[in-house]
């Protein structure tokens, strides 16, 4: 698992964070009605305070399509489909039961590296589910009063915090989960940053927040060759956090808000952006030009602002466009 934690940053924060990738998963979804993915007060207690990204779902919509399944499994990064295909195997029935799964990655005490902590909110079977680890003699490991059970094969442990909430991953992360909802180290609910930020997009069925050193590498990304200009290294250095959100219950609508420390960068940062845009149409097929014709670049109060917004049936066609297949790969 070291050198999964160790990947963490390369993968988390640039593979799933690619623009157009987190876009195209929506379109996958786009059939489904709208539903709030809204972490409770014991999830956010299990989450360490010192989140690089969080990303929530609303698990059950998504399960109801099998488009949307397929999708997801093209462009989530592989830790993250490590830890579900984990809980899906374990015998949990996280399929019949989970309403909303979240995946944050935190900065890990006494670490240079993040690890991953799932946390899965629905109606859970707690006494089925532990009758059957007793039937097939699975001991749990204690933390405190909390038990912690092994997961399958896969080195991932369990613990339930109560009948509608579970939290997942390596050992290590579930302890480090524990220590946050036992008060032993500080939880997501101190981090008045993300806190803040977070008001402003769990009404949606799709979000995710980020702090500054993930905003960094998710804009790395998406700038790509404008990342060496001269102009870049002072955007970089000013941006605060980020945040996106997707919703389909009208056509497919991606929204990302990036925080800088000030208005004239935030309109360097989309001037950047705007001409990355330009360059990217130039070599497009007519398709892709008409995609980013519907994206809109823009500033204001010191946030750069990208939304994107097309039919359903204009989207699913550009699901085998060239540009697709560039930013899932």
């Amino acid at each position: 698992m070291n050198t999964t934690v160790k990947r963490m940053n390369g993968t988390i924060l640039t593979g799933l964070q690619k623009t157009a990738a987190m876009a195209l998963a929506v379109a996958a979804m786009s059939t489904l009605g709208a539903h709030a993915s809204q972490l409770s007060g014991d999830a956010k207690a299990s989450i360490p305070k010192d989140v690089q990204q969080i990303i929530v779902v609303d698990y059950r919509s998504m399960q109801s399509s099998p488009a949307a399944m397929q999708l997801k499994d093209r462009v989530l990064p592989p830790e993250l489909k490590r830890l579900e295909t984990a809980l899906k195997t374990s015998g949990l029935k996280v399929d019949q039961d989970a309403d909303t799964l979240a995946f944050a990655a935190f900065r890990a005490p006494g670490s240079d590296g993040s690890r991953i902590i799932g946390v899965a909110q629905g109606q859970f079977r707690t006494a089925s589910i532990l009758a059957n680890f007793t039937k097939n003699k699975v001991k749990p490991t204690m933390v405190r009063n909390n038990a912690v059970y092994p997961m399958g094969s896969a080195g991932m442990s369990v613990a339930f915090l109560n009948q509608t909430t579970m939290v997942f991953g390596d050992r290590e992360a579930v302890k480090a989960a524990l220590d946050a909802r036992d008060g032993l180290s500080p939880a997501f609910l101190a981090n008045g940053e993300m806190m803040n930020e977070m008001a402003a997009v769990d009404s949606r069925a799709v979000w995710s927040l980020l702090d500054q050193k993930g905003t960094q590498t998710m804009m790395k990304s998406v700038l790509g060759e404008a990342t060496q200009l001269a102009d870049y290294e002072t955007v970089k250095n000013r941006m605060k956090s980020a945040r996106y959100t997707m919703d389909f219950s009208n056509g497919v609508k991606f929204e990302m808000a990036v925080v800088m420390s000030d208005t004239v960068t935030a309109a360097t940062a989309a001037t950047l952006m705007k001409g990355v845009m330009i360059l990217k149409k130039n070599s497009g097929s007519p398709l892709e030009k008409t995609a980013m014709d519907e994206t809109t670049i823009d500033s204001g109060g010191g946030t750069l602002t990208i939304a994107y917004g097309s039919s359903d049936s204009q989207f699913a066609s550009l699901l085998g466009s060239p540009l697709f297949q560039s930013v899932v790969k």
